[in-house]
């Protein structure tokens, strides 16, 4: 299943797009297919944005126990 998509570029990134391609001798739109692969994959990643701080906090496990933190 394919699809087509028409868009308009600007002449500086119609300009990239066509030195990217001559230069990894890889088609225009195979670039422009994987540019949007990799920005579906990475939005995927942005809802578990938070999970990129698991196991970075050092300190005590529960706050809730130091004086001056708990609930009485």
């Amino acid at each position: 299943m394919s699809r087509t998509l028409t868009i308009r570029l600007t002449e500086d990134i119609a300009e990239w797009l066509k030195q990217a391609a001559r230069r990894t001798g890889i088609p225009a739109g195979r670039i422009v297919r994987e540019q949007l692969e990799r920005a579906k994959a990475e939005s995927r990643n942005e809802d578990k944005s938070f999970m990129r701080l698991a196991g970075s906090v050092d300190g005590p496990a529960d706050l809730s126990r130091r004086k001056g933190f708990s609930r009485r």
